[in-house]
């Protein structure tokens, strides 16, 4: 029997070499080839670009085509509509992420049994036996009763048991364990991937299926497989939260149909995943007394403002000073201490420097600069803000406090949680009075440390 020719494909943009190397030599991404077999070409692979049996598609004027309002689908779960834009959307592929026991399979079974009480439902399973799904069924005390469950891997056998079943909404978990017989490589390879979604894409879209699909993730955090498995679906979805937490966020950071980067925010209990109401009030610690080091900023995720504790420590350092940040940008730290010291005269060069996000979150954007600021100066100071402050900005290497999106919903959100007091870049000032907050509007670093202080 021959040997089967092997190739290395990229997990990051799919890309095919013919022999192992450090970086792909397509996408330039360092280790991230992995060896598969090589798949045989079809006879008439080229037949349809000479003009071979390919028919003419239609051409439409684009200002000729009618519009109308997407019709959702309701979960059943407010915070994982509130994430996909309103509801599931007939046709729609969407992909979903996370690390191993983080609730992805319990969500989504959460899911499958309230909206079988209004549409057809099936669950497909690749990973776990119809037992052990019946078994969480009953610890969550879920009403599974028009839920159809499928366990299988092979990818012609699901397509012909949807086919037949016909649901309105399907699930695949995950799409790692899905193979399809026409490629001879193992499943969860970069080729089976690539082909079982493509296929599944297909299917979903000339038969107005909801599909979801339950993706593994790297040790990176990203999802595993070809980055063009992001491009083919319609939304792409990360859980986030540590597993020995009993918080869980779920970000979109694609969407076709809604708003990317709106978060849910759900608890992990003994009956499966419950919505916070009130996510704020997560993000930030009760203290008995105002404590040095603490500072309460609002960061915007998506459409919804969040007031999120910033907690920094600054001791002094004995050795090589230590700068580490947790749930936000680590090199983002050594560019605010350098704008303090440059712009502010407060130096932290034999200071020890560490930075937390309270309640587990990642905030990505510049607006936490201030926060950051003004809880590092407050701990090396050792003084405390002022009771019921809160802060946002954005803070530029000449020293300039600058405006971010959205100022007045942030103050609104602050005001409404009982915060009196907010410092704010001067381009955020709000033109008319927000009643139960006073704005502190200011242009530069030590501006703001000077409100600090008084």
């Amino acid at each position: 029997m021959a040997k089967s020719k092997t190739i290395y494909s990229c997990t990051e943009c799919g890309g095919q070499s013919p022999k192992w190397q450090g970086q792909c030599p397509h996408c330039q991404a360092w280790n991230t080839l992995v060896e598969s077999v090589a798949e045989t070409a079809s006879n008439n692979r080229f037949a349809t670009l000479a003009g071979v049996n390919a028919e003419r598609g239609q051409v439409l004027n684009l200002s000729k085509v009618k519009t109308q309002d997407i019709p959702r689908q309701p979960t059943g779960i407010g915070e994982f509509d509130r994430v996909l834009g309103g509801g599931l959307v007939s046709g729609g592929v969407v992909l979903i992420g996370g690390d191993p026991g983080i609730g992805k399979s319990t969500m989504l079974l959460q899911a499958l049994c309230a909206i079988s009480a209004s549409s057809s439902v099936l669950y497909v399973s690749g990973e776990e036996s119809p037992q052990q799904i019946a078994m969480r069924a009953n610890r969550l005390t879920l009403d599974t009763h028009d839920v159809k469950l499928l366990a299988e891997i092979e990818l012609e056998k699901i397509v012909a048991t949807l086919s037949a079943e016909k649901p309105q909404v399907a699930v695949i978990d995950s799409i790692q364990t899905i193979y399809s017989a026409a490629l001879t490589s193992a499943p969860g390879s970069v080729a089976q991937v690539r082909e079982c979604a493509a296929h599944l894409t297909r299917f979903a879209k000339s038969t107005a299926t909801t599909i979801v699909l339950v993706g593994h993730v790297t040790k990176e955090g990203a999802l595993a497989g070809p980055r063009v498995l992001e491009h083919m679906v319609d939304t792409v979805l990360y859980f986030e939260g540590d597993t020995h937490s009993s918080f869980r966020l779920i970000r979109a950071v694609k969407n076709r149909f809604g708003a990317v980067n709106e978060i849910g925010v759900f608890a992990m209990t003994e009956k499966g995943l419950r919505e916070v109401t009130n996510p704020s009030a997560m993000f930030l610690s009760t203290h008995s007394a105002n404590v040095p080091g603490s500072c309460v900023m609002v960061t915007q995720e998506g459409t919804r403002p969040l007031l999120v504790e910033i907690q920094a420590l600054v001791d002094e350092a004995h050795m090589n000073p230590k700068r580490l940040s947790v749930g936000l940008e680590q090199n983002r730290l050594a560019m605010l201490l350098a704008v303090l010291h440059r712009h502010a005269g407060i130096a932290c060069f034999d200071q020890d420097v560490f930075i937390n996000a309270v309640g587990g979150v990642k905030i990505d954007e510049p607006g936490a600069d201030l926060a950051v600021l003004l809880a590092i100066v407050s701990s090396l100071k050792n003084k405390p803000l002022p009771i019921k402050h809160v802060v946002f900005g954005e803070i530029g290497l000449a020293g300039e406090v600058r405006p971010v999106q959205r100022g007045q919903e942030r103050l609104k959100e602050a005001a409404k949680l009982g915060f009196t007091h907010a410092i704010i870049p001067k381009g955020n000032k709000p033109k008319q009075k927000i009643d139960g907050i006073e704005i502190i509007a200011v242009e530069r670093v030590e501006q703001a440390v000077e409100a600090m202080r008084g």
